[in-house]
Parts: structure tokens; C-alpha cells; sequence
């Protein structure tokens, strides 16, 4: 279960499509958004080495220089700083129907202080507008099967259920959903 977060919505914030020179707030926005979500729920080790490879700045350095990777920044307005940012990407999920039109986000963190805000859903918008933009048939996600706020947001932006895989972090091996937007309808 989640304890309960305090919301901030008093601090202005705005999106910004990332740059190379985000490439460390990046990292350490996912870095703490990882440990802040999973700690407790997850082995502490897991979840250190999960950061240490998957949110290393060279990770994010790679995605914003592919031209098929489309980030944004969300940022405090001032003082700037990072509390949230969404990657999509090529799809890489283990389903049978996957098609070159479909696109993944891969990563949509936002500091819990912020959620309730708006700041998560103008993340999910930009997002999904850009898969539009880009032509594809559906946005795909993989999600923690027991992360219950992330699957009420997705239920929320009108994604469902299409599979399911399992997701290393660390040493161990996780359950996780993945879940479909149609950008058809």
C-alpha cells in the first residue's frame, strides 16, 4: 500500500522538450523517482543497482541523441529545477501484435509532491500527441503490477490491459502489466 503524499500545487511549473544538456537531471530525476516509488516495496539493493544502470546519465545521453526518442523536462518555473520528465521511444515489449506504427513510453516519473497537480497528465499529453504526430497505432507501457496509483493514472489516460512481462531490477524479477493506448480512436 502507498502512504499518503503531500501535493504541491502552489509551485508553477512548465514542460519542456528535453535537450542534451538535461541529460543530468534526467538521471537523477529517475534516480529519485525510482527509489522514492519502490522503496519499501522493493529490495533496496534492487532498486540501487536499477538506478545505477538504467538511470545513468549515458542512458538519457543516448535517448536524446536518437531522433526516433522524443523526451520532455518537467521543471519548477523558479527556481528551475527537475520534478518530472516522459521518454518515448521504439517499442521493445514482449507482444505478439507488436507493430512498427506502435511507440512505448518508457519512462513517465513525476516527484510524488508534485502528483495530483496536473504536471503527470501534461507529461501523458505531450506524449500522446507526439505518437500522433508520429503516426502510431497505440502507445504501449510496462508498469509494476503492484503499483497501484501508476495503474489507476494509466486507467485514467484510457490505457488497458494488452500483456504482460517480466521486468529485471536489480537481482530479482518482477511482475509487470503492459498496457495500450489507441491513438486510433
Amino acid at each position: 500500500m502507498n502512504a499518503p503524499r503531500t501535493v504541491v500545487t502552489d509551485l508553477p511549473t512548465r514542460i519542456r522538450r528535453a535537450e542534451p544538456s538535461d541529460v543530468g537531471a534526467l538521471a537523477l530525476t529517475g534516480a529519485a523517482t525510482f527509489l522514492e516509488s519502490f522503496a519499501g516495496i522493493l529490495d533496496g539493493r534492487d532498486i540501487v543497482e536499477h538506478c545505477r544502470l538504467q538511470h545513468a546519465p549515458s542512458v538519457y545521453a543516448d535517448w536524446l541523441a536518437d531522433d526516433a526518442v522524443a523526451a520532455w523536462l518537467a521543471e519548477t518555473v523558479s527556481p528551475p529545477a527537475p520534478v518530472g520528465y516522459a521518454v518515448i521511444a521504439p517499442p521493445k515489449l514482449p507482444l505478439d501484435d507488436l507493430s512498427e506504427t506502435d511507440l512505448e513510453l518508457k519512462r513517465i516519473y513525476l516527484l510524488s509532491r508534485f502528483h495530483g497537480g496536473g504536471v503527470g497528465r501534461e507529461l501523458m499529453n505531450h506524449a500522446i500527441a507526439e505518437s500522433r504526430a508520429r503516426g502510431a497505432r497505440r502507445l504501449l507501457l510496462g508498469v509494476y503490477s503492484g503499483n497501484a496509483r501508476a495503474l489507476a493514472f494509466y486507467a485514467r489516460n484510457g490505457f488497458v490491459k494488452v500483456g504482460e512481462r517480466r521486468f529485471q531490477v536489480g537481482g530479482n524479477i518482477y511482475d509487470d502489466d503492459v498496457l495500450a493506448l489507441d491513438l486510433r480512436a
